[in-house]
């Protein structure tokens, strides 16, 4: 990225570079800037030698009372769920998410902050990024547009992701291999004998419903398998009833049905019994997540296991990393696990 020839002749007089002036120049934002100047490494190398670049042409000299006034530390992480609290407080997936930040972050001695917004509420998700108020992110359960790269440029704080993060974002993040695991699905509805399999997937807008639905589709396609229905819920037991409702009333014809979440997957299972249809006899059901009632002797349900806590715990401990000035990975992705019970 080329330095402009002109760049005195927009600095009053007498007046020193500023940031601003940096940030210009370099063709970057002044966070940007910011976070270059303090080391920063999840700043992209292109952008550093931009900066870089920028501060050597200008002769900028750091304020280091501004900088001493921005490196204070307040003691606190902050955990960003952007969904609607009723969701958060019903989903047992998030208890064992805030179980295993709480786990990681206690040997940095840090305090968390758990913010929840409504996914709409980006301004309010903006706001708290520039506020100051914790000394790094953690990012759970995000959709698309929830968190830009330009949002995060404005944090001045490290971020990383639980859960790969949306398209274009390239913070750190830790996640399981979802596309595998809807591998992992379908593989064993396959060796079961199925072959009318009807999809109820997530919310295309969160990397995760995208990957396992990719996953159990690929693997279906390479068999010569085309699903006999799709549909898509939001994760919720409520959700999984409405779609399985629609399944039955569209007289489909199925053998087996895969639902991207375990509450989705017990929606399922309910409405199922209501009509009669048993499982796994005339239906197998597929569910994934492995949340602790998935396991009772009453539900018994075969699903894809999702570590939440031990993704959380291992994001916590990437963020304290960072931190600290550690190295540490970009990402790092667990392999899937299938727990067979008698769903299937």
């Amino acid at each position: 990225m080329g330095i402009s020839d002109d760049t005195e002749q927009h600095r009053p007089e007498g007046r020193g570079p500023t940031l601003e002036d940096v940030a210009r120049v370099a063709g970057v934002s002044r966070a940007t800037v910011s976070r270059v100047v303090r080391g920063d490494v999840q700043v992209h190398q292109d952008k550093v030698d931009a900066v870089q670049a920028a501060v050597h042409t200008l002769g900028y000299v750091p304020n280091n009372a501004a900088r001493s006034l921005a490196s204070r530390q307040t003691g606190a992480v902050a955990l960003i769920v952007p969904e609607h609290e009723s969701r958060v407080f019903t989903d047992p997936f998030f208890v064992s998410a805030i179980s295993g930040v709480t786990a990681g972050l206690d040997p940095g001695d840090k305090q968390l902050l758990l913010v929840l917004t409504s996914p709409e509420d980006r301004a309010r998700i903006r706001r708290f990024l520039r506020g100051g108020h914790a000394d790094g992110l953690l990012v759970v359960s995000h959709h698309e547009g929830d968190l830009t790269e330009e949002m995060l440029e404005e944090a001045t704080v490290p971020v990383v992701f639980i859960g790969r993060p949306p398209r274009g974002c390239s913070a750190p993040f830790v996640d399981l291999d979802n596309t595998g695991g809807g591998r992992l699905a379908a593989r064993h509805l396959l060796e079961r004998g199925r072959r009318r399999i009807a999809l109820i997937c997530g919310p295309q807008d969160m990397p995760a419903a995208v990957d396992r639905r990719i996953g159990i589709e690929t693997e279906l396609a390479e068999a010569g398998i085309t699903p006999v229905w799709r549909s898509y819920g939001d994760f919720t037991l409520a959700s999984g009833e409405r779609e399985m409702a629609a399944l039955l009333a569209s007289d489909t014809s199925f053998d087996a049905v895969f639902a991207s979440s375990d509450l989705m997957a017990l929606g399922v299972l309910k409405k199922l019994e209501g009509r009669g249809i048993r499982v796994p006899d005339d239906v197998a059901v597929v569910g994934f997540d492995d949340i602790a009632s998935a396991a009772d002797d009453t539900i018994s349900l075969t699903t894809v296991v999702n570590p939440g806590r031990r993704l959380a715990e291992l994001g916590a401990t990437m963020l304290l990393d960072l931190l600290a000035g550690r190295e540490t990975a970009q990402s790092l992705v667990l392999c899937p696990e299938l727990a067979v019970r008698s769903t299937t």
